[in-house]
């Protein structure tokens, strides 16, 4: 427990921190990659070189500098990053590394504001998250490993397929030959991949599990990160397990994570909304999948919103599940749709997602909406559905960034 005169304290030089927040962390960053490069390992440089980290990091200081006297309010935020830091192998042992540089950093932005006092609650209100979080992740370590077939760390799985979805989407099939199961995943989790790249190290990636759980392999299906113009390279480790992983290579995985979920028996009770934009339809086609194989009676709604029929990935598999499920409505909403993809019918409408299209086709005013994709269709869906007073409790997304980011 945090003692008053923190808690006051922190209140206190919470407005002070929160303008400064992207400047802490950029330094905060700055220090911790050269007095302890180790840590660098374990995170995407690519998020480094576009801000996102950077971010991310301020939102979630500010989000618990401004709770500190409610962090049961914190829950869903401690249990991303808990599943996050799982994914990578955070360890306790890492935590005073972060605690050393974060204040660092504040005391370098906030110079003669940086009191000892200031800085003493400060690295107080640390510790208890801290001691928050290390105490989540081992019991999500434990659970991952007293699983049938579970594992910490990576595991070596086979690439059985490699099947192209799209001009940009390919799935691959992974699955174990060491004799041991792989643990089913909670629909809208994620695993970790590790690639030993042979010209470039690099950090692990995420990827969502695309398939529902029990099927016997783990799919992801990997959209190639093409580069923003000719002078900016693709995506280091997308491009490399297009271009250079076959059926019969290995790749070492880490176990499933994430708090991005569903569950058949909550969502039984009001209609269901997925909302995918491009590659965001990775997650929601396990939630879906996962919501017809138990036979769920609440009304299915699926809409893929893609540039044009070339780049729209696993459609088809949307479609099955419709003449499954008799619940199930899918839409198709191409921005860009070629000639062809409208003489061949190919999408149900062109355009982007509108408010008009969300109150015509599902049922707003009831149901829970699960969202996934790029940051501009995040952000016009979380607009449109505030538009439509849909609660943030009918709200369910995957999001890299600050919330702030996504309402403003």
């Amino acid at each position: 427990m945090l003692s008053e005169k923190t808690i006051e304290i922190v209140k206190q030089i919470t407005p002070a921190v929160a303008a400064n927040a992207e400047t802490i962390t950029c330094k905060f960053y700055q220090r911790m990659f050269s007095e302890n490069p180790e840590v660098k390992a374990f995170f995407n440089q690519a998020h480094q070189h576009s801000g996102g980290q950077q971010k991310a990091l301020a939102g979630a200081i500010c989000a618990y500098f401004s709770n500190i006297d409610n962090l049961e309010a914190l829950g869903p935020a401690v249990e991303l990053v808990a599943q996050k830091h799982c994914s990578l192998g955070i360890q306790p042992e890492h935590y005073p590394i972060v605690g050393k540089h974060l204040l660092a950093a504040i005391k370098e932005v906030m110079g003669d504001g940086a009191t000892e006092e200031v800085l003493g609650a400060a690295g107080e209100a640390y510790g208890v998250l801290a001691e928050i979080c290390i105490g989540r992740e081992n019991e999500i370590y434990q659970q991952q490993k007293t699983q049938p077939g579970g594992w910490n760390g990576y595991r070596e799985l086979v690439v059985d397929r490699k099947v192209p979805e799209s001009d940009e989407v390919t799935s691959f099939y992974l699955t174990a030959d060491d004799g041991q199961p792989l643990p089913d995943h909670l629909p809208g989790q994620y695993i970790t991949v590790q690639i030993e790249h042979p010209v470039t190290p690099t950090s692990p990636r995420n990827y969502s599990l695309s398939d529902q759980p029990g099927t016997g392999y783990y799919r992801i299906s990997v959209k190639r990160e093409a580069g923003a113009d000719d002078d900016t390279p693709g995506g280091l480790i997308s491009n490399y397990l297009h271009d250079a992983i076959s059926p019969g290579d290995r790749i070492s995985v880490g176990p499933p994570c994430g708090e991005f979920t569903i569950c058949p028996m909550r969502a039984a009770d009001r209609p269901v909304v997925f909302l995918a934009g491009g590659i965001g339809i990775t997650p929601l086609l396990s939630m879906a999948k996962t919501l017809v194989a138990a036979k769920t009676e609440a009304p299915i709604y699926f809409l893929q919103a893609a540039r044009n029929g070339n780049v729209h990935a696993l459609g088809s598999e949307v479609q099955e599940l419709a003449s499954r499920g008799v619940n199930v409505q899918p839409r198709v909403l191409y921005d860009s749709p070629s000639e062809s993809d409208l003489a061949d019918k190919k999408c149900d409408s062109a355009g982007m997602v509108s408010k008009e299209l969300i109150q015509d086709w599902t049922p707003f005013a009831t149901a829970d909406f699960y969202f996934c994709g790029p940051k501009p269709f995040m952000a016009s869906v979380h607009s449109i559905l505030k538009d439509l007073g849909v609660d943030d409790s009918r709200m369910h997304y995957e999001f890299f960034g600050p919330k702030a980011e996504l309402t403003a």
